[in-house]
């Protein structure tokens, strides 16, 4: 089932409340001309620089991905109040993971060694395990439809595969290029359904998401999230990171299935 592009960063929101998620110098010179028809407001350029990212993210197989995601929330009176959150993933494709992620309101850990996937809460001491022994993108589906469990950056796992999402945008464009830290990027701009977003993407041949803006449009305070996302490729870590060992007063509990819970 193909998922709604935004998915990878609204996962990151999960413990924010509510919050949402291409590149190659190629695709610049005729960018801003197509993108900016009437007849045209979809530049396949922009769709093409979304593949390229999805192909390369899907060639990388060991790395170290961090995310730090500041998000609105809108009072009744319209007042916009800033929240912060972060995550960190280390992966080793295809079934190794270990989740992060950490606001002022919560923290959590997702470790997956290819057999089991624990989840824990360090704050409560508190883990659940569920058996499996898929790769990491049936691991996500399966959290999140039996569970109701949103793993940070999710789509760094769909892009690149016939599951990615390609064809449900109202418009898509260049934008221009920009620096994010030092990182010269190519920046995107789509619109589909309620939201606005803006990827920028490193240029040449190992294009990787880098910032991320959404807005959203279902709501007249047009609020925004803004996402930040560095990447190491090269990681250091060791294996024994994908193993969980609960520390001295954990208490394990279970995890009820999404259908339970409504019942």
């Amino acid at each position: 089932m193909k998922r709604s592009v935004i998915s990878l960063f609204m996962a990151a929101g999960t413990f924010l409340t509510v919050l949402g998620f291409a590149p190659s110098a190629g695709a610049q010179a005729s960018a801003p001309d197509a993108a900016s028809s009437p007849a045209n407001p979809v530049d396949p350029a922009a769709i093409q620089a979304l593949q390229k990212m999805g192909a390369h993210l899907q060639s990388l197989k060991r790395f170290n991905v961090s995310l730090d995601l500041t998000g609105e929330r809108v009072l009744e009176d319209g007042q916009k109040l800033q929240h912060t959150a972060t995550a960190e993933l280390q992966v080793d494709r295809p079934n190794r993971i270990r989740a992060f992620m950490r606001s002022a309101r919560s923290e959590r850990e997702i470790i997956y060694d290819g057999k089991t996937a624990v989840l824990y809460e360090p704050e409560q001491k508190y883990y659940s395990s569920v058996a499996f022994d898929g790769n990491l993108g049936a691991l996500i589906a399966q959290l999140r439809e039996h569970y109701g469990v949103e793993f940070p950056l999710a789509d760094l796992f769909i892009w690149g595969t016939p599951d990615a999402p390609v064809d449900q945008f109202e418009s898509a464009m260049f934008a221009g290029q920009d620096y994010i830290g030092a990182d010269i990027c190519d920046h995107y701009a789509f619109r589909q359904k309620d939201i606005d977003w803006q990827i920028w993407i490193t240029t040449g041949s190992k294009p990787l998401p880098r910032k991320l803006v959404i807005t959203r449009r279902d709501d007249d305070a047009r609020p925004q999230s803004v996402s930040i996302v560095d990447w190491t490729t090269a990681p250091t870590f060791k294996d024994s990171v994908f193993t969980f060992r609960p520390p001295a007063g954990a208490k394990k509990i279970e995890l009820v299935p999404v259908a339970e819970q409504k019942e």
